[in-house]
């Protein structure tokens, strides 16, 4: 009898020990992902950031008799980098993207919205949504 009890203790006691180490394993790689999910959005806020300076120089180096309405490029093969520039203002160009053109404050004339959008290439993101960071800035030109 006491054999017996003993085993049975020692296979429950093997049971637990797995779903122990079964539910370790899951939690670890849940976490695996979200680092890499974290890792990926703030990468992708970094770059938002860098775009949107980026979009501010090219748009004030650009000719006064044109507008820049929008930029795209790709960053390293893994990020889609979309930005679109809204002008506000009195005197603009034609073929400009504007949201007011009847601006009667000198203070506010030619300024920029900036939209940008960074977004994980979806061949890139198998295993988790679609990871993009949208970011809109104002600057005055």
């Amino acid at each position: 009898m006491k054999k017996g009890l003993s085993m049975l203790t020692a296979i429950i006691f093997m049971l637990i020990i797995g779903l122990i180490l079964s539910l370790t394993i899951s939690l670890l790689s849940t976490n695996v992902s979200k680092t890499t999910q974290i890792y990926i959005y703030e990468q992708a806020k970094l770059l938002a950031q860098s775009a949107t300076d980026y979009a501010v120089l090219a748009a004030s180096a650009h000719p006064n008799n044109s507008c820049l309405n929008a930029v795209n490029f790709t960053y390293q093969n893994s990020f889609d980098i979309n930005i679109t520039l809204y002008y506000i203002g009195s005197g603009l160009p034609a073929g400009c993207n504007m949201l007011d053109n009847n601006l009667n404050n000198q203070e506010s004339n030619k300024t920029l919205i900036i939209d940008t959008k960074v977004s994980l290439r979806p061949s890139l993101a198998q295993d988790s949504a679609p990871i993009s960071y949208v970011k809109r800035t104002i600057q005055k030109l």
